[in-house]
Formats: structure tokens, C-alpha cells, sequence
């Protein structure tokens, strides 16, 4: 079918030319693939398709409950989509244009609290390899505020001292530092645990038991792993020690443009939803110390 190579080209070109992680690349495929099978069910031609199908597919949509993020998110992609079957002259519109995005419900980012952290970090045993391992994944994820995608994806050759070269979105590289913690940690991993580890002569960074490049889903599986032996009892996910990177650093008094480039972020209203969080942690501070901030 003509419509998958289209599919197949654009995943193509986000994979190797915009760099976008596995886990990006399936959540487009899946928002495609499911407009692709409301075009042939309809035997619309993809190329040719109106403001007014674009509206039954909608109505599909929101007959299945899906959420105003979910909703978005596949807005997104097939916006995408077109734009890249326009570049490359497939087509001459984009009917995804003249659809507006639903408003997202603002959800502030979930971040640990120092005390949270220090039980996490204390959690590995650093006598093993693997303990060794995935102590360091921890020091680094939350001393350098890189996602967890580009952490899977540092060489050994990427590394100088306190600094790691990485590459984010869009394939934009940028340096990321550690502090003393971090690099103690790393340099534990790399003496010992990664030696123990490396039985493929691998160039990557982290390693699974079997010597090959750790996936996103394996940093996943090793925090829950790390998690179930706390007492910590919130839902968490690897991208928390990034929104505790930015958090922290904010509360501690770093002017938001600094926190901004260490995120790699291109836009300052990405990072700017963390000012909302610290404001919220001020306001609670100050009513629970101030001596006159409650009526007794």
C-alpha cells in the first residue's frame, strides 16, 4: 500500500536525519498507522483528503475517550506527517492545519524530594557490578539533567572528566555536567563494574548483564527495581530525575535561562512550568514556618 511508504520514509527520516528515540518513533507509527486504517476504511486517497474527513476521523477519536494530551500527541504527528509529504512535494496541503489542538490539562512535572533521593541513591550496592551500574545511571541522570534517551545513548568516548557530550532532540548536541558525587560513581562503574560487564567490547556507556547498550526500558525496569526497595510510594518514572535536576536547581537560586540550556531546551516556556512547581514549594515552606502565616 502506496500510504505505508509513505510511513516508512517519514519514520526513515525521523529516526536518522531528526535523531528521535525508539520510543518517540512507535508512539508516531501507532498515531499513523491508526489515520492510515480510517483513510482506507473510507477509501479516501491520503493525498487528497478534506477538511471534512479530517472531521470524521475526529469524531472517532473522541468517541474512543481520548484524552485532550492523547488527542494532541496525534495531532502532532499527522501535522508532522503532512509536513513532511509536503517537503517532499508528495502533496501541496496540509488539512491538519485547520484542526486546533485541544487545550492539554496543565500538569505540573513530578519531581523527588531531597530526602526521596537520598534514599534511591543509597539503594544500589556498589560491591557488584550491576549495583555499580545502576548507581551511576541514578548520580548521572539527576546530577546532569539529560533524558533518559540520551543517557542510553553516551560512549565511552563521549566522556571528559566532568563533562558529557550528548545529542538531543533534533540531533542538537550539547555538553551536560556532574559534580563530584556523580563522577565518583562513574568512575567506580568504569574501573570495575563496566569492565565485568563488557563482554562485547562495546563502545556504550551502559551496559545490561549481557554486555549489550541498555535500553530506555531497561533504565525503566532498574528504577522500579530500585523503587520497590524504598519506602517511597509515589508512581515514578526515569524522567522524575530530570524534573528533580531542574527543580532543585531553581530552588537553590539559578535564574532560569542557566536551567534552560542545561535542559537543552529550545524554547524558555518549556522550562518555565518549573517556576510553577518552586512557587508551589515556597507557598508551602512559608505556611508551614512562618510563625505568623496561620491564625493558631
Amino acid at each position: 500500500m502506496i500510504c505505508i511508504k509513505y510511513l516508512e520514509e517519514y519514520l526513515h527520516y525521523l529516526k536518522y536525519e531528526r535523531n528521535y528515540s525508539d520510543d518517540t518513533l512507535s508512539s508516531y507509527e501507532k498515531d499513523i498507522l491508526e489515520y492510515l486504517e480510517f483513510i482506507d476504511d473510507n477509501d479516501y486517497h491520503i493525498l487528497k483528503v478534506r477538511y471534512n474527513d479530517i472531521k470524521k476521523f475526529l469524531k472517532i477519536l473522541n468517541d474512543k475517550k481520548n484524552k485532550a494530551t492523547t488527542l494532541a500527541r496525534k495531532l502532532s504527528s499527522l501535522r508532522g506527517f503532512y509536513k513532511f509529504l509536503m517537503r517532499n512535494n508528495y502533496t501541496s496541503t496540509n488539512p491538519f492545519t485547520l484542526i486546533k489542538t485541544p487545550k492539554k490539562e496543565k500538569k505540573l512535572p513530578r519531581f523527588f524530594y531531597y530526602n526521596e533521593l537520598e534514599e534511591l541513591l543509597s539503594i544500589p550496592d556498589i560491591t557488584t557490578p550491576l549495583g555499580q551500574r545502576d548507581k551511576a545511571i541514578l548520580e548521572v541522570l539527576y546530577a546532569s539533567g539529560m533524558r533518559v534517551s540520551e543517557l542510553v545513548n553516551v560512549k565511552i568516548s563521549d566522556i571528559n572528566d566532568e563533562e558529557i557530550k550528548v545529542l538531543g532532540k533534533g540531533a542538537k548536541e550539547r555538553i551536560t555536567r556532574i559534580g563530584e558525587y556523580a563522577k565518583e560513581a562513574l568512575d567506580l562503574y568504569l574501573k570495575d563494574g563496566y569492565q565485568s560487564l563488557n563482554s562485547q567490547n562495546s563502545n556504550y556507556l551502559f551496559l545490561n548483564k549481557n554486555g549489550g547498550k541498555l535500553t530506555t526500558r531497561g533504565i525503566r525496569y532498574i528504577l522500579d527495581r530500585i523503587i520497590n526497595k524504598t519506602s517511597i510510594s509515589k508512581k515514578i518514572s526515569p524522567h522524575m530525575l530530570r524534573h528533580s535536576f531542574a527543580t532543585h536547581l531553581l530552588n537553590e537560586g539559578c535564574d532560569i535561562l542557566s536551567v534552560q540550556e542545561l535542559l537543552g531546551h529550545e524554547s524558555l516556556s518549556t522550562t518555565a512550568i518549573y517556576t510553577h512547581v518552586t512557587t508551589d514549594r515556597l507557598k508551602e515552606v512559608y505556611y508551614k514556618t512562618h510563625p505568623r502565616a496561620k491564625i493558631k
